[in-house]
């Protein structure tokens, strides 16, 4: 008889929580071969697994062939940091048939790319955050190879940014102030260029984008053209190439989305609420990058240390249930 009872006890009692439990299932995750992106992956699968009950795996992304996989394929399940500009066309088709869904925006403020100077130089002088006030004060930014001549540095060549930061060096006639575009040579040279200036307290004047580990090390700030984004001329002209008459234009915020599957967004909607709160902001996440790269931290590693360590970041993202499911699964790390 107590068998029996225990039994339909188990049937009875747990049967809400663990259809709850259960609902979400099997959840693959791109894990996309960038820092921020593996952050974001890790930070989703151990919420998902500990606070959702979700049965949640990473496996390798990046924008292209994840995008088209989970269109054509239906995995995996969640793509975290989609930049969605690169892949528009066919996310908006993906939507549209019903195969994808956006849950919101991975990056609240979206791809950040600017003209930037060192926080020191505008400390000192708050006009260099203007484009104004760096013209005015050119010979400020010595070209170490001409002492003539002021030093603007651009992206490397092959870089799609060359193309931007090289336009809008034209729109903005640099040239005729005494500024010469520099290659960096690489990505790395770039932001060996930033760190050689700030541990010396150099001028710098160049390109840089965010999120990166350099703009969480190294305070940047952007330099305004008092233009405001012309979007549609930004798209018709400064990024192509070909452009022979660009505008002067802030750079616009590029779209950083968290994309899943419709499968996955209907048999997991609290899951998929979830996706649709979390966001991270640049300068927030430029600290984690600086963080991951000082302590050669893995997103495993990294997702451990922004849980533990910014609670009041990512508690609002979920329910107070899932919050202490989460908190006692990182107690036993």
């Amino acid at each position: 008889m107590r068998r029996i009872f225990a039994a339909a006890l188990l049937m009875a009692i747990p049967f809400s929580w663990a259809h709850a439990a259960g609902a979400c299932g099997k959840v693959t995750i791109a894990d996309m071969n960038w820092s921020s992106a593996t952050l974001i992956a890790n930070v989703d699968r151990f919420i998902l697994q500990h606070g959702y009950g979700c049965d949640a795996e990473l496996m390798p992304g990046d924008t292209m062939p994840t995008g088209t996989s989970m269109i054509e394929k239906g995995e995996p399940d969640i793509a975290p940091e989609l930049w969605s500009n690169s892949f528009k066309d066919a996310l908006e088709k993906g939507v549209q048939e019903k195969r994808l869904r956006v849950a919101g925006k991975s990056l609240s403020d979206g791809g950040e790319e600017g003209y930037w100077v060192p926080k020191y130089l505008v400390d000192k002088d708050p006009s260099l955050a203007t484009i104004q006030g760096v013209i005015k004060s050119a010979k400020l930014f010595k070209h170490p190879e001409d002492p003539d001549r002021s030093m603007f540095m651009g992206c490397p060549a092959g870089w799609n940014c060359q193309i931007t930061s090289g336009n809008l060096f034209r729109a903005l006639k640099l040239a005729d102030h005494g500024f010469d575009l520099v290659d960096p040579g690489s990505g790395a040279g770039l932001a060996g260029a930033i760190a050689k200036a700030y541990e010396r307290r150099e001028p710098w004047f160049g390109y840089y984008w965010a999120p990166t580990s350099v703009l969480g090390k190294y305070k940047m700030v952007k330099v305004d053209f008092g233009s405001g984004i012309d979007e549609e001329h930004w798209l018709e002209c400064i990024s192509q190439a070909d452009c022979e008459n660009p505008r002067v234009s802030m750079y616009p915020a590029s779209p950083v989305h968290t994309v899943t599957t419709e499968g996955f967004a209907a048999k997991a909607p609290e899951a998929y609420a979830y996706l649709g709160k979390r966001a991270f902001g640049n300068a927030q996440m430029n600290r984690l990058l600086a963080w991951m790269e000082d302590n050669q931290a893995d997103g495993d590693i990294a997702m451990e240390h922004f849980l533990k360590n910014y609670e009041a970041t990512w508690t609002p993202w979920v329910s107070a249930e899932v919050a202490a499911k989460v908190k006692k699964a990182l107690a036993s790390l």
